[in-house]
């Protein structure tokens, strides 16, 4: 007679915060923001038409907000509160990476022009601490919204992106009409943040 086993499926390894993972997902992130840059710089600089112009740097504003917001989340497999810090670390960690990359490659290159520098006297210190800041606190609002998804269904890449970036899109559309001259480029990093920053809030709401 023939043994039989009954095997279980080990439930896929979440909420990944460890030393490791943090500083490879980090270093990716850091990676994805630079070529996210140099794109826009390029496109800037390449493409002389106003409205191509303006509507493919809105595009890069927008995917990499997606990206720095859920790629860390999406690495950390954030399901609760460590996976969630998990991701705002990498978020961290990115803007550190993305740094090294601006000083030593873009400054070099005036691929921009520093004009928070000439805020700041001279110096760049004065904002880098709140490139910081951001970089974590969209990685861990995405990390939030990655988590909340996660208890309803799936948590996709696409799955959990879609309703912010929809929210965007409204936003933005809502501030054209209402007379907001800022650049498109502009208003789209602005309406990501806030619909990202709103939709994790009402997620938290959800959950209390």
């Amino acid at each position: 007679m023939r043994d039989t086993m009954s095997t279980t499926a080990l439930p896929a390894e979440s909420d990944r915060s460890d030393f490791r993972t943090v500083m490879l997902g980090g270093t990716k992130l850091g990676l994805v923001t630079a070529v996210a840059v140099v794109a826009f710089l390029a496109v800037s600089r390449q493409v002389t038409a106003h409205v191509p112009q303006r509507a493919l740097e809105t595009l890069i504003v927008l995917a990499a907000g997606a990206a720095v917001s859920f790629l860390p989340a999406q690495w950390a497999v954030a399901r609760n509160v460590e996976g969630i810090a998990g991701a705002a670390a990498m978020g961290l960690w990115g803007t550190v990476v993305f740094m090294a990359f601006d000083i030593v490659v873009l400054r070099p290159l005036k691929a921009y022009p520093w004009t928070w520098d000439a805020v700041g006297g001279g110096s760049s210190w004065w904002y880098l601490p709140i490139w910081w800041m951001l970089g974590t606190f969209v990685a861990w609002m995405g990390g939030i919204l990655t988590a909340s998804q996660a208890r309803r269904g799936e948590a996709t890449l696409v799955r959990v992106a879609l309703p912010v970036i929809v929210a965007t899109v409204v936003l933005v559309t809502v501030a054209r009409f209402a007379g907001f001259a800022a650049p498109l480029p502009a208003l789209t990093g602005a309406g990501f943040a806030i619909s990202l920053a709103a939709l994790a809030a009402v997620a938290l709401a959800r959950k209390a």
